[in-house]
């Protein structure tokens, strides 16, 4: 039987958060943090000393030795350097345990070899990192023994945002600004903040760390680039929502415990569609709280996943024909006092402030459909979105059918006099209870839909950050709001004013909405009409980032300068290229060294036993074997011909100039040589014996758990 855990006495234990602070921390001194963190007051320089004190004598009590500024980069993970408390060596030779307001506000660690776009010269090595106070230091507890860790932001020596974090922040104050400004119309004066709060579901699978160890393509590539099905994949739907395995139990036991002490809220666990897949999710944070703590979760669950003998998966497609991992990111506005802007009541007909707010959202979403689609773009996800398992490569919104036809009575008629009403579902048992059912349906084959107070973006993949998205809903919200209040404050008839304005938008966005089944090729065919954006590929959505639209709009709202977002897109382009060359160059290791090899011993058994069987018997029938060998060296010979292939065209988009130029090869020269060294491999593995095939098959990884 398993340790009884107390949830309410683990949570946050290794968090220096409010309760911590209050208890350590001077009156006045915590007052002025407080303010900071609630407010976005500028930090008082003069709390820096006394607050890393308190941090210090917190950690140090707790067993911590190092601090580190935690960031995150332009790789999408996280990155940190370590220092020690101690302080130089006294005359009596002991040392003191030092932690002072300056290493606690700002850092320096070497900038020169992480991604920059262009930003920096690889000599220009300087950059720092600056606490974000908003998001609590932790205590991580690992092999290396306890690690003070400080959330900060990273910038270059000449203020150009280096991180996932900087923008975020960024965003942040823009839709807080501008979403006031709507409040503050519909005469709200108790309300001094908008905050977005997002909550990021998280899938990943889980495999055998021994099995993972013997498929190179899992290694470097965190997929497998080669895989026949197994006779049962996901068909039976048993998986999901299915009873957890004690092993998997266990794992997701120590997940939870590890998160709860790092004050990561984490709330649902269950079996994912795909065999070997999982989910967890959380309550939802504050946006950039939100972010940390998700890297959190990615980062335990690798962690924990090696204690218990496993290997945690968060690639978007690690396994070709089950369901690939996805990041639902839901997003919605919330007001320091509780009002969520998203919340349209009993009755949303009559609720004119969520109507205007959901009227901005629209025309926002739909002005800037590639830059939202953009935000989700990975190498990964290319092999997930549009693929029956995840939304498609169009954008477009799900409002549910009470929503639309509050929209459809704007737009016809210029009023709405009526929301449908959720009702009562009746189950036709006397014992079980009746239940109130929702105004609207689900749709699970929206990217972006709406879910009864919260947009739920459903495109973001499993291994990215959700920095991006959210930076991009916080900024298209902010522009929207904007717009809005500009002319609303100027109006001498307000009533009459956000009236028009509601169904004005409506009318000249509602092309975005769609709550029908996005995996159709009809809603294909459906939105090309429409002229919505179809980006079916990464590198085909990179370009978003720098269309005039774009740069006018982050500029505007201090986001993004028009250099961070050039520098973007061609870190963008540089990751695609490298991603597909690491895949390409796997497959041609696997394919040399191990595939072809077996079938060759394969082959050559079958011929050998072929001419002992004739020698034995002249008259035997030997059709079998002969057709066996036949296919066996067909498909060899296939494997041969697109192996050199593969080889040829990974060293010519290899020595290609310019990012953008390298990374389109990749997409047209490359990936589909893949495509072709695959398949007689797949077909090779359902004929070669298993005692012959050199790695674990799709049977052993997902079912052997």
């Amino acid at each position: 039987m398993s340790e009884v855990v107390n949830v309410a006495e683990l949570f946050g234990k290794n968090v220096f958060n409010e309760t911590v602070m209050r208890e350590r921390l001077p009156k006045s001194v915590f007052k002025k943090l407080k303010k900071t963190i609630e407010d976005g007051a500028v930090l008082d320089a003069s709390i820096a000393d006394v607050v890393s004190h308190a941090m210090k004598d917190w950690a140090i009590e707790r067993g911590a030795t190092h601090y580190t500024h935690w960031f995150q980069p332009l790789t999408g993970i996280t990155a940190e350097k370590h220092d020690s408390f101690i302080s130089a060596p006294t005359p009596e030779g002991k040392v003191i345990m030092e932690f002072s307001g300056k290493e606690l506000v700002k850092g320096e660690p070497d900038a020169s070899s992480f991604p920059s776009g262009g930003l920096r010269a690889t000599f220009e090595a300087r950059g720092y990192t600056a606490w974000d106070c908003t998001s609590p230091a932790f205590l991580r507890e690992d092999a290396i023994g306890v690690t003070l860790c400080i959330p900060t932001a990273f910038c270059s020596y000449t203020g150009e945002a280096l991180d996932k974090k900087t923008p975020l922040l960024r965003s942040m104050e823009a839709v807080d600004e501008q979403a006031l400004r709507i409040l503050r119309l519909f005469g709200n004066t108790s309300s001094k903040r908008v905050t977005p709060s997002v909550g990021a579901e998280q899938e990943y699978f889980l495999v055998d760390h021994e099995k993972y160890l013997q498929r190179k393509d899992l290694i470097y590539a965190g997929r497998t680039l080669f895989g026949a099905m197994p006779p049962k994949g996901q068909e039976l739907e048993d998986h999901y929502f299915g009873s957890i395995r004690e092993r998997i139990a266990a794992y997701m036991k120590e997940v939870n415990e590890e998160l709860w002490k790092l004050g990561v809220p984490a709330k649902t666990q269950h079996n994912e569609v795909a065999p070997a897949q999982h989910e967890l999710a959380p309550i939802y944070e504050q946006a950039n709280v939100a972010v940390d703590h998700n890297q959190l979760v990615m980062e335990t669950l690798k962690k924990v996943a090696g204690r218990h003998g496993l290997n945690c998966l968060l690639h978007e497609k690690p396994f070709a024909g089950v369901n690939g991992s996805g990041k639902h990111n839901n997003w919605s506005l919330t007001t320091d006092d509780g009002i969520n802007l998203l919340n349209p009541g009993e009755t949303p007909h009559e609720n004119i402030q969520f109507l205007l707010v959901l009227s901005c959202i629209l025309k926002a979403v739909d002005r800037h459909a590639d830059l939202l689609r953009e935000s989700a773009a990975d190498v990964g996800n290319d092999h997930r979105l549009g693929a029956n398992e995840a939304p498609p490569a169009i954008i477009s919104i799900f409002i549910g059918e009470q929503l639309e036809d509050v929209v459809d009575q704007l737009c016809s008629t210029g009023e709405a006099t009526r929301s449908k009403a959720g009702g009562t579902l009746k189950t036709g048992v006397r014992t079980l209870p009746d239940l109130f059912k929702d105004a609207t349906d689900r749709n699970r084959t929206s990217p972006f839909a709406f879910t009864g107070n919260k947009f739920e973006f459903r495109m973001v993949g499993s291994s990215d950050s959700i920095s991006s998205p959210n930076v991009v809903l916080n900024t298209i919200a902010a522009e929207a709001f904007k717009e809005s209040a500009d002319v609303l404050e100027k109006a001498a008839d307000f009533d009459t004013a956000v009236h028009d304005m509601i169904k004005e938008q409506l009318a000249a966005h509602r092309r975005i909405i769609f709550n029908g089944n996005g995996y159709s090729q009809a809603w294909v065919d459906e939105a090309e009409r429409r002229g919505l954006p179809n980006l079916k590929s990464m590198v085909e959505a990179i370009p978003a980032l720098t269309t005039d639209a774009s740069v006018k709009m982050f500029e505007e709202f201090k986001v993004f300068t028009k250099a961070e977002l050039e520098s973007r897109v061609e870190i963008e382009y540089e990751a695609y290229s490298k991603a597909i060359n690491i895949e390409a160059r796997a497959m041609i290791d696997m394919a040399g060294k191990q595939i072809i090899p077996a079938a060759v011993k394969y082959a050559s058994l079958l011929a050998d036993s072929l001419g002992k069987v004739k020698a034995a018997c002249p008259a035997a029938d030997t059709s079998v074997q002969e057709e066996l060998l036949i296919e066996v060296s067909a498909y060899l010979s296939d494997m041969k011909v697109a192996l050199a292939a593969l080889s040829d065209a990974d060293a010519k988009c290899t020595a290609i100039e310019g990012n953008k130029e390298r990374a389109k090869a990749f997409r047209d020269e490359v990936v589909p040589v893949m495509a072709a060294l695959r398949d007689p491999a797949d077909k090779l593995e359902m004929i070669v014996d298993k005692e012959f095939w050199p790695m674990p098959s799709y049977g052993d990884l997902i079912f052997e758990v």
